[in-house]
């Protein structure tokens, strides 16, 4: 049976949904690759748009740190490659929708932030003031802290209330709970804080080199205990046209967006990070939204689009799958467009710099809250 804890299952398991969609037998869905050209098109637009330079930086959660002109991670005290574990690890884990409605005040400028910028600056702003720490004031994060986080001190961080509403606020904080749980009940990996998995890889690597797959390796081995009700898979779900005796697709993707995040920590800390095109691209819904509203993607039935789905349903599934694989396809033709080398311009980037910020804009252009083409019924731990 294909490891379903590596990137390599996402691929294949994606792209045998994939090979049904391009046959006209995947349930829910229609695919027209005759719309990708424009639609690598648009993002290469998108790409110089947002760097003309072309000097892109990986899809991380640190572009997320500086939203509004201030590098809020370069203005903590005392950082280190542990610390930075701490906060990339606490940080993405709570990166799930935040839904249309929520927004964040900081009281530190006065900006007002929404969706993933916004649970970002949250974040750190709980972060840096101890909230995670056993001490309660020190800025970095420890299992005995998270094993006791509670919905009320992430809706007290976060500003969330019945005039305010996060989704899926107790999803986050049973999240981060398990986390402590997890760290705590590994001690010869964590050493009693997320952090300490920045010794765990940094022991691996072999002449100063690692390979991006064993940050991700790491992730879902030592945190796979984390996801709630998944079999010990974490973000995997079935589809009735799986035909393998366990009959998922895995996906990862806060795993994978961790992982993209903790690359730049390593590197700075003197570690080559390579093979970074062995990670996938993101299954969620400003990738896929970017398909959908590109007519790459069509709902098979468009009532559909009128009604919310649960994240393991096989139309939400096939729609993640397809994600994944054509975000493989788009990226050689968005490289060609802008003249780079894919070893220059990896998948990572063609994430940051276009396929993300392009479904963002196409959903605040088609619909009035720049929610997704699809509502999905979210816990705060998928998407």
């Amino acid at each position: 049976m294909t490891d379903l804890l590596s990137p390599e299952a996402v691929r294949e398991r994606c792209g045998d949904l994939y090979t049904l969609a391009q046959q006209g037998r995947l349930d829910g869905w229609t695919l027209d690759l005759g719309r990708l050209p424009a639609t690598a098109d648009f993002v290469a637009r998108v790409v110089r748009e947002n760097y003309p330079d072309l000097v892109v930086p990986f899809h991380a959660r640190w572009r997320h740190f500086t939203v509004g002109g201030l590098d809020r991670w370069a203005a903590l005290r005392g950082r280190d490659p542990r610390m930075a574990f701490d906060l990339a690890i606490t940080s993405v884990l709570l990166d799930a929708g935040a839904g249309m409605a929520w927004r964040y005040h900081e009281a530190e400028t006065g900006q007002v932030f929404a969706r993933s910028e916004g649970l970002a600056v949250a974040s750190l702003r709980m972060f840096a003031a101890g909230a995670f720490a056993a001490d309660g004031r020190s800025a970095r994060a420890d299992a005995a802290r998270l094993a006791k986080l509670t919905a009320a001190d992430l809706a007290t961080g976060f500003q969330a209330g019945p005039e305010n509403p996060l989704i899926g606020l107790e999803g986050r904080a049973a999240l981060l709970r398990r986390l402590g749980e997890a760290v705590a009940a590994s001690p010869a990996i964590f050493a009693g804080r997320p952090g300490g998995l920045f010794d765990h890889l940094a022991a691996q690597a072999e002449g100063g080199t690692l390979p991006a797959r064993a940050i991700l390796i790491a992730i879902l081995h030592h945190l796979g205990t984390i996801w709630p009700g998944r079999a010990g898979f974490g973000d995997a779900w079935p589809h009735p046209a799986i035909t393998a005796p366990d009959g998922l697709v895995p996906f990862h993707k806060l795993s994978q967006w961790l992982a993209y995040s903790l690359i730049e920590p390593l590197e700075e800390a003197g570690l080559r990070v390579t093979g970074i095109d062995a990670l996938t691209g993101l299954p969620e819904y400003r990738n896929g939204g970017l398909f959908l509203d590109m007519g790459v993607l069509r709902l098979a039935d468009p009532t559909d689009g009128a009604r919310a789905h649960e994240p393991g349903s096989p139309l939400i599934v096939g729609w993640r799958a397809l994600t994944v694989t054509l975000l493989d396809a788009i990226a050689p033709l968005v490289r060609t467009r802008l003249g780079v080398a894919a070893e220059a311009f990896p998948l990572a980037r063609v994430l940051e710099g276009g396929t993300w910020w392009a479904g963002r804009r196409l959903a605040a252009e088609r619909r009035a809250d720049g929610g997704p083409p699809l509502r999905i019924a979210s816990d705060g731990t998928v998407f």
